[in-house]
């Protein structure tokens, strides 16, 4: 039986080509050598909407999308699970890449046992201001609403809500690790 392997939280991005280089590497490589792979969640640091693979400035999202469709053309099975980052990839991603879109937990049944695969964000449950904003931005009318603006607009949010995040992030880790010891 060949190995299954799972990834997570790889966050390419333009402005780290390094890791999307050991990715792209480890596509082409190791990852021949599984069953499948699975990956679950935050694949990129962000993706504003399935069109983005029609922006020619967005080559990382191109070559990516074309490495995970040689990966499954070469007949490793691919899964991608939605993370806090690209809960955006949708049925184009899905197609160009060969992709298989997971929900968020998955039960994965294997002649050793069962898996419950989950991205893990929603397991942030002391966060409430997290979790209020994830109900939202999971809801189908906010995403067909926010995928209705124009791409470079959506880019640009994106772009604000990583600023935030990253400022929240710093400010909660403190209160949430007294909160929780």
């Amino acid at each position: 039986m060949r190995p299954i392997l799972f990834i997570s939280d790889l966050h390419l991005a333009p402005q780290e080509p390094g890791v999307t280089r050991i990715f792209l590497d480890f596509l082409r490589g190791r990852a021949r050598a599984a069953g499948s792979l699975f990956i679950l969640g935050d694949l990129f640091e962000a993706w504003p909407g399935d069109d983005c693979l029609d922006d020619p400035a967005d080559r990382l999202a191109a070559e990516v999308v074309a490495a995970l469709h040689e990966l499954v053309a070469s007949g490793i099975g691919l899964s991608v699970m939605h993370g806090n980052r690209d809960f955006l990839l949708g049925e184009r991603f899905a197609a160009a890449s060969g992709a298989r879109l997971l929900p968020d937990p998955w039960l994965l049944t294997l002649p050793v046992g069962e898996f419950v695969l989950a991205h893990g964000d929603s397991l942030c449950t002391d966060d409430r201001e997290y979790q209020s904003f994830r109900a939202l931005v999971r809801r189908p009318d906010w995403q067909q609403a926010f995928l209705a603006r124009p791409l470079s607009e959506r880019k640009a949010v994106a772009a604000a809500l990583r600023q935030q995040s990253e400022t929240a992030k710093r400010e909660k880790a403190q209160y949430l690790r007294r909160r929780n010891t």
